[in-house]
């Protein structure tokens, strides 16, 4: 029996018995079972807490620009789940990822597979049948034990640490950036995107013989006049200024300038080409507005480092209303801590599913942390929404909390993708 993409997602969704069962034994030895399969000539891997995303479309971006095909596979997805593994841009067909899941299906024999583990491996199957130039993956939680450490990478990027998914990786820097160390390789480039990363990603990097790139140290990417700068050794680009929103869009951008200067040696001579390949870059959910509506912006950050990027960011725009809705197991807390300075009401959101939480649990966790705050709760995303909207007196209104929280505004606005 044939099975739609829909009918594959439902079935792995409830065969597993956790969500989360972090190791690479089950996955490892179905991955050696499909011939292990290597999603691109080349691999950059990238973990981090914050801004993979962003720095995956960067470097797919400039590497499209240079001639290159690509593939990014990254999760969770926003709208549809063929977002998650992209092939030159574009979202896979269904057609090629029921075929990879059949042959997962094949292959596990009587090995259980988490959700994203059977995903994860067929999408590296139907990478490594492309064979694209570039293949650039992200890491789904922590590294060393994540699923996409299977593969082998030609340069790690490991992007800002900061404290998420602690009941799986630890409780402070140091001990989550030991698992994000986890992706590294004897010999390879590592390029960070943060000026002082946990010592624990620097001792791991040394003790491998990774040459590693820091910001301020060995690269630069800082605004300039009406353009950018990107400095590395002796090259020195004039670049437009990063196409996503936010400063810290520097640190994203920049990683992925240097993940293309050890890539090509040539660089310097592609100006033209990094400029046009800036100014392509796009990705839903990043401090962007949806067509028709400018009022609105949409962030799928959801921790206490993503909430002071974005309130740095509206620092200028201030105050704003924020629809938030966040899973129950996130500090959202901390986060309206972090965004108290620039939100004048919150329209606490519920989420569904087996993580979420009701809006008025959403709403005193807000009020416990920001004493007096002006929190409102609504059944879900869409209701939030369109109260937030009548209300917001010339406001912007800032959609925060969750990938799921994007989702479902976008879906209440009409649209089907991203």
């Amino acid at each position: 029996m044939q099975h739609s993409l829909q009918d594959w997602l439902e079935l792995l969704e409830r065969r597993h018995p956790v969500s989360i069962d972090l190791g690479l034994s089950r996955c490892g030895e179905v991955w050696r079972r499909l011939g292990a399969p290597r999603p691109g000539r080349r691999v950059v891997t990238v973990a981090g807490t914050n801004g993979k995303g962003s720095t995956v479309a960067s470097i797919c971006a400039l590497a499209a620009a240079l001639g290159q095909s690509t593939s990014a596979y990254t999760s969770p997805h926003l709208m549809a789940f063929n977002e998650r593994l992209r092939l030159d841009g574009e979202p896979v067909s269904s057609g090629r990822l029921t075929a990879a899941f059949e042959a997962v299906e094949s292959a596990r024999g009587d090995i259980s597979l988490t959700y994203f583990e059977f995903t994860t491996l067929a999408c590296l199957l139907v990478s490594a049948t492309e064979l694209p130039d570039l293949a650039v993956l992200e890491v789904g939680l922590g590294g060393r034990l994540d699923t996409v450490n299977l593969v082998d990478a030609d340069i790690a990027v490991i992007t800002p640490v900061g404290l998420d998914h602690q009941a799986f990786l630890g409780n402070d820097r140091e001990t989550i950036g030991a698992e994000k160390a986890g992706i590294l390789r004897a010999g390879i480039p590592l390029v960070c995107s943060e000026a002082s990363p946990p010592r624990s990603v620097l001792e791991k990097a040394d003790e491998l013989g990774c040459q590693t790139w820091l910001p301020g140290l060995d690269y630069g990417f800082e605004p300039e006049g009406d353009h950018a700068r990107f400095r590395a050794g002796s090259l020195d680009l004039a670049l437009p200024r990063p196409a996503l929103e936010g400063r810290h869009q520097y640190a994203n951008l920049g990683a992925a300038l240097a993940v293309m200067a050890r890539l090509e040696p040539d660089l310097a001579a592609h100006g033209e080409a990094l400029s046009a390949g800036i100014r392509s870059i796009r990705l839903a959910g990043r401090l962007d507005s949806p067509p028709g509506a400018e009022d609105l912006l949409l962030d799928v950050g959801h921790n206490p480092m993503a909430a002071a990027s974005i309130a740095g960011y509206l620092a200028d725009h201030a105050p704003v209303d924020c629809v938030l809705g966040m899973l129950a197991d996130k500090d959202a807390g901390a986060v309206a801590q972090a965004l108290e300075p620039v939100v004048n009401h919150w329209y606490c959101a519920g989420l569904q599913g087996e993580r979420g939480q009701a809006g008025d649990q959403l709403a005193a966790r807000v009020r416990e942390a920001v004493p007096g705050a002006r929190a409102f709760v609504f059944e879900d995303v869409a209701n939030a929404l369109a109260a937030a909207r009548a209300r917001r007196d010339g406001r912007k209104v800032l959609v925060f909390g969750s990938f799921h929280t994007v989702a479902d505004a976008l879906r209440s606005l009409g649209h089907s993708n991203a």
